[in-house]
């Protein structure tokens, strides 16, 4: 199966996520070397954060771990804190979100 490229917006996400995190270790006046040692994981999978390359979710998360913003990451991820989530905080959420039935008689 032949790998597909990533959408652009993703592209330029990685590479500001990446810059982002560089600047938060170089805040804190840490090394690499250091941010690796304290997430566990090699100072090439820093590196490859920080050039905007792909990593996995985990070593991400390691990673902010590592630099103090892990809380902030997930915060930001919190769907009730959007205008839609808030609007939408007291409907029940469906167990599964099926796509409609094409072809369906009303």
């Amino acid at each position: 199966m032949a790998a597909t490229r990533a959408p652009a917006a993703v592209v330029s996400a990685q590479r500001r996520i990446g810059e982002q995190m560089a600047t938060w270790r170089k805040l804190r006046q840490l090394t690499a070397a250091q941010v690796a040692d304290r997430a566990g994981i090699s100072r090439y999978t820093v590196m490859r954060l920080e050039n905007g390359e792909g990593v996995s979710l985990e070593n991400l998360l390691r990673i902010a771990r590592a630099l103090g913003v892990l809380e902030t990451l997930v915060t930001g991820l919190d769907p009730y804190a959007t205008d839609l989530g808030r609007l939408r905080s007291q409907e029940a959420l469906p167990e599964r979100v099926r796509p409609p039935r094409s072809g369906r008689a009303s």
